[in-house]
């Protein structure tokens, strides 16, 4: 089979990265790729979003199954194209890439087909959002309602800090036009799981549950980012009784309800979840495969990715999925000074030998030369039967890899030791 990744970061790496270990792959072509795909694939000068210059692609190269990694592509309808020139293709329509694209579609959704969430209110008007916020009680949580790169929520402790987060969304449209609506929260308590699951609209196989470390800071303190780390599985969310509990909650009533809204939804679906005691709300779903999530669940899967993925596509997913018996973990190096200003074109030193396997996330050849291109630069991965080793021969290598301004948190996969795993 030839096969088409759409995108250029880290997942997208991560997915080349697995589907070249199937027997079935004869090519696999990038668009439009990093250095790091570059070394097995076949990047192409196609922006992810030329949605026109993809297609034609795909039928000149005979693509028998193309995987989108970005949602942006996802929400302009790259799926619906793909299908209407009968090209196989990995994802969600773009209506049912609504859940992820308008947060809120999404809340009215989870509302109205009965799916564990925190209570809200939308505003369109900033006035009448900052009058409501000033007679809340605190935390809460506001949310830009269009796509913002994972960096549209703020949280907020008191109501100055709620004001200030206000105007940086609708008045300042720091997240642009994801901004012309804002949703209100209530601040959830808990802990965080990301629960990804692969779906041809009836039938869902979960990955591994992986955690995310969304703050730029070491203890979750910070800002916002697209994410600093992962680890999976989690042990205390991988028994049978929790995986049920948000197959019959969460995933079925989601693709139910899509159903319902004649818009079934194909692909993955990522729920992001906050777990209290026996309690399962939803903080938000996304259409698409983590960033970083996928660096650790795919080393963890043991059977054929594509054939699964080929399936899910055509509406018919009949293989069992199956999963190592390992722990894995995955430190993100980011540039200094992301997620805000931050600066790029400094020289990358990987070590001949190391441990990890590296995706790349942010990278760019200048001269000949491999140097930093974004905010996330890599993605430092490894598995393990032990998660306190996949974690410790990760590490090991985040210090042995060189760039000017290097940044990464120290405390990936801590929250998940201190559980009293004996792993």
């Amino acid at each position: 089979m030839n096969i088409l990744v759409i995108g250029s970061g880290a997942r997208e790496h991560a997915l080349c990265w697995k589907i070249g270990q199937s027997k079935n792959v004869k090519k696999i072509f990038v668009a439009p790729g990093n250095p790091g795909t570059a070394q097995f694939c076949t990047n192409i000068a196609i922006c992810a979003d030329d949605i026109g210059k993809l297609i034609k692609f795909a039928k000149e190269k005979q693509i028998d199954l193309t995987i989108v990694g970005p949602e942006v592509a996802l929400s302009m309808g790259i799926v619906d194209e793909f299908e209407k020139q009968k090209l196989q293709i990995f994802g969600p329509s773009q209506k049912a890439a609504l859940l992820e694209s308008s947060k809120e579609f999404s809340k009215k959704f989870m509302q109205t087909f009965n799916i564990p969430t925190a209570d809200f209110k939308i505003f369109k008007d900033y006035q009448k959002a900052k009058l409501y916020l000033s007679s809340c009680k605190f935390p809460k949580v506001l949310k830009a309602d269009g796509l913002a790169a994972g960096k549209g929520v703020i949280i907020c402790k008191n109501k100055n800090q709620a004001f200030m987060g206000l105007k940086k969304i609708m008045k300042d449209k720091e997240f642009g036009s994801a901004g012309n609506t804002v949703i209100i929260e209530e601040c959830l308590t808990g802990e965080e799981v990301s629960v990804i699951c692969i779906t041809d609209s009836k039938t869902a196989h979960i990955l591994p549950i992986a955690q995310d470390h969304k703050r730029i800071g070491d203890l979750d303190t910070g800002l916002n980012t697209g994410g600093m780390g992962a680890v999976a599985p989690l042990p205390k969310y991988s028994k049978p009784e929790f995986l049920n509990k948000v197959l019959e909650t969460v995933i079925y009533p989601c693709l139910k309800g899509m159903q319902v809204l004649e818009t079934p939804f194909r692909g993955a679906l990522y729920a992001g979840l906050m777990v209290s005691s026996n309690d399962i709300k939803v903080l938000e779903f996304n259409c698409r495969f983590g960033d970083p999530e996928t660096q650790v669940q795919l080393p963890l899967v043991k059977n054929d990715f594509v054939k699964l993925l080929m399936e899910c596509a055509r509406g018919e997913l009949k293989s069992k999925i199956v999963f190592e018996k390992q722990f894995c973990a995955a430190v993100v190096l980011a540039s200094g000074g992301y997620p805000l200003k931050y600066q790029t074109g400094y020289q990358i030193t990987i070590p001949g030998k190391t441990n990890s396997v590296i995706f790349h996330a942010g990278t760019k050849i200048i001269k000949g030369k491999l140097v930093t291109g974004a905010g996330r630069v890599l993605s430092v991965v490894n598995a393990n039967s032990s998660l306190k080793k996949a974690l410790a021969l990760t590490y090991s290598d985040c210090y042995k890899i060189k760039f000017k301004g290097k940044y990464f948190r120290k405390d990936i996969g801590q929250k998940i030791l201190k559980h009293g795993s004996k792993n």
